[in-house]
């Protein structure tokens, strides 16, 4: 498996002059520093199994400052990024993930930085050599006009022009179009984001609203995610918006909503603190400070995404979408996947949420919803009900399947395999507890086996891990 940055081996640390050098070694050492920090290079990429370039080796990422601008009607973005950081090794230079847009200036701590560019790599080479463990800050000033990025599913992601506005979703590369960063969902970070538009617009992001301030006819929102979040979650939707601010329970709820869906997105909106009573009795307490959704009149979008705290619809949401989209709040977004071949541990679980709403709300139970998978009645088609035997969810072929239908679907039978194998009193509390233990953190397929071994000692599990998990084509009818 792929090991986050944080965990990329340290370099030794150089060892200093001593008095005794002969004289033509101390004139090498003073024309290379060799009395400082030695570092190399960080990495260009984590190597994920499917996307190696993404992320960077050598640091990790606490904290993204994000200062834009957006004029819609030019397709102008102007922006200053300051990341804070800690080298996990020593340093001499390392990169950045960035797609288009013009860098202007790169700084680290107060001093100019030299840099070059090289596809979605920016190299950051700072005027001083960083030591490991060293906390660090870097700005990028950058402009121009962000890109839209097709997925190797065939997918648009990155930033997406709607008819007023833009809107910016991430998964899996994509918000390395309009930031630059450690684009890689190992390395979690807080935000601070702030975005001028002109007056008359809104900017939704994710988290907080801290202020909203109007002068010179264009209007600057302030956004602030405290929680770690992962870049691939972070989102930003600038247009027109009907904003709703309640209550649910004690828990703040922000809902932006397109004029032209409001009146659809009304009614399964309004259900939204009930969705998350739900959840917390089923998957524990609530991981954010805040909640809520983003609906955009952007049906060419194609796709909802479980951006962190405020889901993003590309129009009105009916309940099941609801539900799948604040479940990731959990799984995937609080429990985030190590690497992109985790994929399961989000859409399995979401999937399931869906199942389990069911069954609570008087419609099929898990297990009938379950058999109805495995026949392929639950399916309008039957090339549809074939696709998900197509890989094993726990290991998609290629880049292009990583939400391939069986990472949804037979993601979802392999936690009711496991309510199966263990047994509702169990299982029940192997959901919650799972969604505690890496609260905020990363996970992977390892760490969720091992901690189901954990919780149900004397179960019989082989079987689930080895036919549903990681075998490949159709099981055997149980």
């Amino acid at each position: 498996m792929v090991s986050r940055a944080r965990r990329i081996a340290n370099v030794a640390r150089s060892v200093r002059l001593v008095p005794t050098l002969p004289a033509a070694t101390l004139l090498v050492c003073a024309l290379t520093a060799c009395g400082g920090v030695h570092g190399t290079p960080g990495g260009s990429g984590v190597r994920d199994p499917y996307f190696p370039k993404a992320g960077n080796g050598g640091y990790d990422v606490t904290h993204y400052g994000l200062r834009l601008a957006y004029d819609p009607g030019a397709h102008h973005l102007t922006g200053t990024a300051t990341l804070t950081a800690r080298a996990t090794k020593d340093l001499s230079a390392f990169d950045l993930d960035l797609l288009g847009m013009e860098v202007e200036q790169v700084t680290v701590g107060r001093e100019v930085a030299r840099w070059n560019r090289a596809g979605q790599e920016l190299t950051v080479r700072p005027h001083d050599d960083i030591g490991r463990d060293d906390t660090f800050r870097v700005s990028v000033r950058y402009s121009g006009a962000p890109e839209t990025v097709t997925d190797p599913d065939g997918s648009e992601e990155g930033w997406l022009r709607t008819p007023d506005g833009a809107l910016a979703v991430g998964e899996p590369t994509g918000s390395m179009t309009w930031f630059p960063g450690n684009h890689h969902p190992s390395d979690k970070a807080a935000y601070d984001l702030t975005v001028t538009v002109p007056k008359g617009l809104r900017a939704v992001s994710n988290g907080e609203l801290r202020s909203e301030t109007t002068a010179r006819g264009r209007t600057t929102f302030v956004w602030h995610t405290g929680e770690p979040m992962a870049s691939y979650l972070a989102t930003l939707a600038i247009g027109r918006f009907d904003i709703s601010r309640s209550r649910a329970g004690d828990l703040p709820v922000y809902t932006a909503v397109d004029p032209a869906e409001a009146a659809a997105s009304r009614g399964v909106l309004g259900r939204l603190p009930e969705v998350l009573r739900w959840s917390e009795r089923r998957f524990g307490p609530y991981p954010f400070s805040t909640t809520g959704a983003i609906v955009d009149d952007a049906a060419f979008v194609g796709y909802a995404l479980e951006t962190q705290s405020r889901p993003v619809f590309p129009g009105a949401p009916d309940i099941t979408f609801l539900v799948h989209e604040l479940a990731h709040q959990w799984y995937g977004d609080s429990v985030t996947p190590e690497s992109w071949r985790d994929m399961w541990l989000n859409e399995g679980f979401a999937t399931y949420a869906e199942w389990l709403w069911a069954e609570d709300h008087g419609g099929r139970s898990a297990q009938e919803t379950f058999d109805a998978v495995y026949s392929g009645a639950y399916f309008d088609t039957e090339e549809a009900g074939e696709e998900i035997w197509e890989f094993p969810p726990a290991d998609p072929p290629s880049a292009a399947r990583i939400s391939g239908p069986p990472v949804y679907w037979r993601g979802a039978m392999v936690l009711q395999k496991v309510r199966q194998a263990v047994g509702d009193d169990r299982f029940f509390p192997i959901l919650k507890g799972w969604a505690a233990t890496h609260r905020y953190g990363n996970a992977d397929t390892a760490d969720f086996t091992a901690y189901v071994e954990k919780q149900a000692p004397g179960a019989d599990l082989e079987g689930v891990w080895e036919t549903w998990l990681f075998g490949d084509g159709k099981p055997e009818r149980p």
